[in-house]
C-alpha cells in the first residue's frame, strides 16, 4: 500500500482529526522560532509531543507506542525541512501505513 496524504494547510498553528490505520488521531502542527513541530493523540490519548518535523523522518520513532504505520513530512521539491508556510503545497504530510517506527 502506498502513504497517504494528510491534508493541511498553510497555516502556523492548526489541530486535525484523522482517522489512520484504524486509529482515531489529533494531530497538532505548529510553528515555533525554530522549526515545525507535532504533536499525536490516539483516542485523546498524547502518543508524541514536541516532535521536530524533519524532512523524511518518522513521528513515531518508538515501536512500544503502539501508533499502527507512521508519519512523516515530504519536501516534493528538494530536502529542506517543512514550514508552515509550504504545508499542503511544497511539503506533504504522509501517513504510511506499512512504515514500522523504528531508529
Amino acid at each position: 500500500m502506498s502513504a497517504l496524504i494528510i491534508p493541511l494547510q498553510p497555516l502556523a498553528d492548526q489541530t486535525i482529526q484523522v482517522f489512520l490505520g484504524g486509529q482515531n488521531c489529533t494531530i497538532r502542527v505548529y510553528q515555533r522560532r525554530y522549526g515545525l513541530f507535532v504533536d499525536l493523540y490516539i483516542n485523546n490519548t498524547l502518543v508524541r509531543s514536541g516532535m521536530e518535523a524533519l524532512n523524511l523522518v518518522q513521528i513515531v520513532r518508538d515501536p512500544y507506542l503502539g501508533f499502527v504505520g507512521n508519519i512523516y513530512f515530504f519536501d516534493t521539491q528538494g530536502t529542506l525541512d517543512p514550514t508552515y508556510d509550504g504545508l499542503g503545497g511544497r511539503f506533504v504530510f504522509l501517513y504510511d501505513p506499512d512504515l514500522v517506527a523504528g531508529p
